[in-house]
C-alpha cells in the first residue's frame, strides 16, 4: 500500500501512541532523542517529528513487530508510511 502524507502521520501516529504507552521503550526513545514527554504531545503535529518516531522504531526489528503485532499493521507498513513524510524520500544517486 502507497501512503500519502496524511494516512502516514495518522500510522504514525499510532505508533508514537504505542510507543508513549511501551514502559521499557519509551524512556530508551525519550533517552536517545532528548525529548520530554512535553515535546511527544507537541511532536504529534509535526511530521518531521512522526518520520524521527518510525526512523527509532525501525532501529530495532524485534520493535517493528512488537509496533505493527499491536496495531495489526503489515511488517513493512513502518517503512513505506515512512517514505510518505519529511526526510523520508528515497535517495537516488544518480
Amino acid at each position: 500500500m502507497g501512503y500519502t502524507r496524511e494516512t502516514a502521520e495518522t500510522l504514525a501516529l499510532q505508533i508514537l501512541t504505542w510507543l508513549a504507552g511501551n514502559d521499557e521503550l519509551l524512556p530508551v526513545f525519550l533517552g536517545s532523542t532528548g525529548a520530554s514527554e512535553d515535546d511527544l504531545r507537541a511532536g504529534a503535529r509535526d511530521p518531521a517529528f512522526l518520520g524521527s518516531v518510525l526512523d527509532f522504531v525501525m532501529m530495532d526489528d524485534a520493535w517493528v513487530v512488537a509496533a505493527c503485532d499491536a496495531s495489526a499493521l503489515a511488517y513493512d507498513s513502518l517503512m513505506q508510511a515512512r517514505m510518505a513524510l519529511p526526510g523520508g524520500e528515497q535517495v537516488n544517486w544518480t
